[in-house]
């Protein structure tokens, strides 16, 4: 993540933190060195949820930005438990967002336990009633994880099918609107660029946001990112990535009229007579993305699934995990294995497909052979 992008989200955290209360603003100043913007910013939407539902619930007469530490510290198990079910049955939140929810509290609640301190040396609060909060248990294998990814990932042919439908196709079918078309015309070699790049990378959505011009080696089609934990990888790109980006660099000045000073890849249409070019942002990204697969008729494909269609199909043509793990950018390749298990049925169709070859050529061979036996026996008598 680029300075520019890091002082965009540190801004959003800001306008968050101006209606939480003041120990919220010290923790997330105290996380500021360890976790990414994103991070923060995820701990501050969570915080907020929390604090509506206790003004919500009257667990407290103050508004959100008064509610005080003795608020928290008398908090109950089973409050907390209505407050995860709230979660659940209310707002629809699956186990994994409760998870991830729930240790943002927990976090918060720790620091005021046993990090932060009073002029005195105190804790702010004696009581930590988030300590006491299992996380939801969530145990998959990781055939259960790659069944569930199956359906909403593209196989084969659907690679090029999507390209050219984000790249023509998606403008044809919305002729007839003209406000669709145009917008389409006008952004379709940039997003045709996001969407191969994801195909022919694996790249995550963050990533491919974060992109600058100076990051892109076009000679050697790869791209420098900054995965997580802010390490610097340098990844490959395929040949049909770069031949699109290529065709998106050629329009990228004259069409999104970017600044000298403004070096990131991937531009929003400009808003208005006199908007001025941003960079895209992964919401925006997100979105077309959206947009062009209901369109396509697989709504279920995202980013992220976009990221898994290439690892699959990576994995089934190389069979190098290894390589696939560095590739994406995994701390570990327990993660990276899950694509083992999702292209087992393509190897199972591979072996019974080479099978029946080979059964195939039995018979011909057979049949062959007995035709000249025939032929042989007749000539002979």
């Amino acid at each position: 993540m680029d300075k520019q992008m890091k002082m965009h989200y540190m801004q959003r955290i800001d306008d968050k933190l101006s209606d939480l209360p003041w120990y919220v603003t010290e923790f997330i100043d105290s996380k500021k060195r360890k976790l990414s913007p994103t991070t923060l910013l995820n701990y501050c939407h969570d915080y907020i949820i929390f604090f509506d539902w206790l003004i919500a619930e009257n667990l407290t007469s103050s508004n959100r930005k008064e509610i005080t530490l003795e608020t928290l510290e008398l908090l109950t198990i089973r409050e907390v438990e209505n407050f995860l079910s709230f979660l659940d049955y209310q707002l629809g939140n699956k186990k994994l967002t409760i998870n991830r929810k729930l240790s943002s509290l927990k976090s918060l609640f720790d620091y005021l336990q046993n990090k932060a301190e009073t002029s005195d040396l105190k804790p702010y609060i004696q009581r930590n009633v988030m300590a006491k909060m299992d996380l939801n248990a969530i145990k998959e294998s990781q055939e259960t994880i790659a069944n569930r990814i199956e359906g909403k990932i593209l196989r084969n042919d659907d690679f090029e099918l999507f390209r050219q439908f984000v790249a023509y196709d998606f403008g044809e079918k919305h002729k007839e609107n003209k406000r669709i078309f145009t917008f389409h015309q006008f952004n379709r070699e940039r997003d045709t660029a996001i969407v191969s790049l994801i195909l022919g990378s694996g790249l995550r959505l963050s990533e491919v946001a974060g992109i600058n011009m100076d990051d892109l080696d076009m000679n050697k089609a790869l791209v420098r990112v900054v995965r997580k934990g802010d390490k610097e990888q340098y990844v490959y790109f395929s040949k049909q990535a770069l031949m699109d980006l290529e065709s998106y660099l050629q329009i990228r000045e004259t069409r999104y009229l970017p600044d000298k000073q403004e070096n990131y890849l991937f531009i929003a249409a400009p808003v208005g007579r006199k908007g001025k070019s941003r960079r895209l942002t992964q919401r925006s990204i997100e979105k077309l993305i959206e947009k062009y697969a209901t369109a396509f008729g697989k709504p279920s494909l995202t980013v992220h699934s976009l990221r898994h269609s290439f690892a699959t199909r990576y994995h089934l043509e190389n069979n190098d995990v290894p390589r696939l793990k560095n590739q994406l950018g995994h701390s570990s390749i327990q993660t990276t294995m899950i694509y083992t298990h999702l292209t087992d049925e393509e190897m199972r169709n591979a072996v019974m497909y080479g099978e029946l070859k080979m059964l195939a050529l039995k018979v011909l061979i057979l049949k062959a052979f007995l035709s000249y036996a025939l032929i042989f026996t007749s000539q002979n008598k």
